[in-house]
């Protein structure tokens, strides 16, 4: 059972703890001079492929690979200088971002040209951090079952309380690890941000689902999945309730998909036993992760990764929407990274350097 608590920061942004029953009390104050919080900038549309691109100039002020006795994500008197979380420890704490793409409060205002090609509005919205770990040195394959149930109770809480935000259009769980994916805290935690739109990745998966929907009478999710676990070569791992497999078209020289054997749209819908099985599935993947590479040495290499949970939105296509979970890294072998150069960033036409039966086999092989 977890206890959340909600607080304040010193410039009244959010930080919510969640607890197990036995924890200390959170009630520390946050005492920096911080000032009024950082509002967020506007969201341009670009007409030419019809997305928004979110400006954020206050982001270049944003702390960069601070020193260990800096970090912003540890509990307050473990460094040199007060951090984000005042409590002296933690189990899982999430606030919101001190340098957000979207707020709810922004300098953005509603504009448009008479030709509808220069429209602008507010970036309102929200970007959170989730903290895993009080454990600076740790990783998410580190904690203990419990501790990653309570994460994965955080995502869903999280999800369905800023769904229930009448701006907020789309929720996005994700977590970027390693220097090598742009990660400026190496401080083990992950990111939730909440869109006012859908955005263009998430809006045509939808597409795709709903035509496939519309023509067939079945969740395309659950269609890929069957088919998956039918053909076997690409399969990583099967539990009751999870299978995990490489995609026939995977376009990262490392990618996994995780996906629920039941037809639910977002992490709130998942029940308590699909929960307790995901925390030991998705341990088990980011352990197979770090065990997938090897150095010079013979020592396995730490994996960079993104893990994103591609969850319904908010408001649209839920009835055709399935939920699963992304993980990817750009390390397509020991000391080379899979850049995405002229193809992939000019024209969206990508170029797979690892076989996804290969891959699957590796991770397979890697098991405990």
């Amino acid at each position: 059972m977890n206890r959340v608590t909600s607080r304040r920061l010193a410039d009244d942004r959010e930080i919510v703890y969640v607890d197990g029953p036995d924890a200390p009390p959170r009630c520390a104050t946050d005492t920096r001079p911080l000032g009024d919080r950082v509002p967020s900038g506007e969201l341009r549309w670009d007409a030419l492929v019809g997305d928004w691109v979110a400006v954020a100039a206050h982001r270049q002020e944003r702390t960069f690979l601070p020193p260990k006795d800096e970090c912003p994500l540890c509990p307050t008197g473990r460094g040199s200088v007060p951090s984000e979380v005042p409590e002296r420890s933690y189990e899982v704490a999430v606030f919101e971002n001190r340098f957000p793409s979207y707020a709810p409060v922004s300098l953005g205002r509603e504009s448009c040209d008479a030709a509808g090609l220069f429209e602008t509005r507010p970036a309102l919205g929200r970007c959170e951090v989730v903290c895993f770990t009080s454990d600076h040195e740790a990783s998410f394959k580190d904690l203990p079952l419990d501790r990653v149930r309570r994460v994965i109770d955080t995502w869903a809480a999280r999800t369905a309380a800023l769904a229930a935000t009448p701006e907020i259009e789309h929720v996005f769980c994700f977590e970027n690890r390693g220097r090598e994916i742009g990660v400026t805290l190496h401080h083990p935690h992950g990111q939730i941000y909440a869109y006012p739109y859908v955005p263009a990745r998430t809006a045509q998966l939808l597409a795709r689902a709903e035509e496939h929907l519309a023509k067939t009478g079945r969740l395309l999710g659950a269609d890929l999945l069957a088919a998956e676990r039918t053909a076997g070569s690409r399969v990583v791992l099967e539990s009751e309730h999870w299978t995990a497999y490489v995609p026939f078209a995977a376009r990262w020289p490392l990618e996994v998909h995780l996906a629920p054997h039941r037809d639910v749209p977002d992490l709130p819908a998942l029940a308590d036993e699909e929960r307790d099985d995901l925390a030991v599935v998705y341990r088990d993947l980011l352990r197979r992760l770090d065990r997938y590479h090897v150095g010079p040495d013979g020592e396995p290499l730490a994996m960079p990764y993104i893990a994103a949970w591609h969850q319904a939105p908010a408001r649209t296509g839920r009835e055709a929407s399935r939920l699963h979970l992304q993980l990817m890294s750009v390390l397509r072998a020991p000391g080379k990274l899979k850049y995405l150069a002229g193809s992939e960033s000019g024209v969206g036409g990508w170029v797979t350097d690892v076989p996804p039966e290969r891959q699957a086999a590796r991770l397979r092989e890697v098991a405990s």
